[in-house]
C-alpha cells in the first residue's frame, strides 16, 4: 500500500476542521454583533435559518464548510482505492493538486466569493478529481 497518497486526504480533513472552526468563530462573533442570544434561540433551528439573519460574508464560511462535506467525500474514497491498489507518483501529485485547489477554493469563497472565479477553481479541482477517479478505475480493473 502506498501511504503517500493518503497525506493529501489527511491534510484536507485537517483543513475541513480549520474551516469548521473559522465558521463557528465567525458565527459567534456575528451573533454577538447582532445581539442574538443563543440561549433564547428557538428549538430546532438550522444553519440555513441564519441566511436571513447573518451577513453574507459570515455565511460564506458556512457555505464552504458544507462544500467540503460534499465533493471531497469522493476524493477520500478515490484516495483509499488508489492507496490500496498501489498509487504511483502521478496519483500522489494529483491528490496534492486536488487538496491545494480545494484549500484555494475555501479561501476564495470565504474571503472574496466572486462566483465566476470560484467556479473556475471548482472546475479545476473537479477535473483533477475526475483524473484521479479514472486512474483508480484503471488500477482496479
Amino acid at each position: 500500500m502506498n501511504k503517500a497518497v493518503l497525506a493529501p486526504a489527511a491534510v484536507l480533513v485537517a483543513w475541513s476542521l480549520v474551516m469548521m472552526m473559522w465558521m463557528a468563530r465567525s458565527r459567534f462573533a456575528a451573533f454577538a454583533n447582532a445581539g442574538i442570544d443563543l440561549g433564547k434561540a428557538r428549538p430546532g433551528g438550522r444553519g440555513q435559518d441564519l441566511e436571513k439573519v447573518l451577513p453574507p460574508q459570515v455565511m460564506w464560511k458556512s457555505h464552504n464548510y458544507a462544500h467540503l462535506m460534499e465533493q471531497p467525500t469522493l476524493f477520500y474514497a478515490v484516495v483509499v482505492i488508489l492507496a490500496l491498489a498501489g498509487a504511483g507518483p502521478t496519483d500522489v501529485r494529483l491528490a496534492w493538486a486536488y487538496t491545494g485547489l480545494r484549500i484555494v477554493h475555501s479561501l476564495y469563497q470565504s474571503l472574496v466569493n466572486r462566483v465566476p472565479v470560484r467556479f473556475m477553481i471548482f472546475l479545476a479541482s473537479s477535473v483533477v478529481l475526475m483524473a484521479l477517479a479514472v486512474r483508480a478505475l484503471i488500477a482496479t480493473l
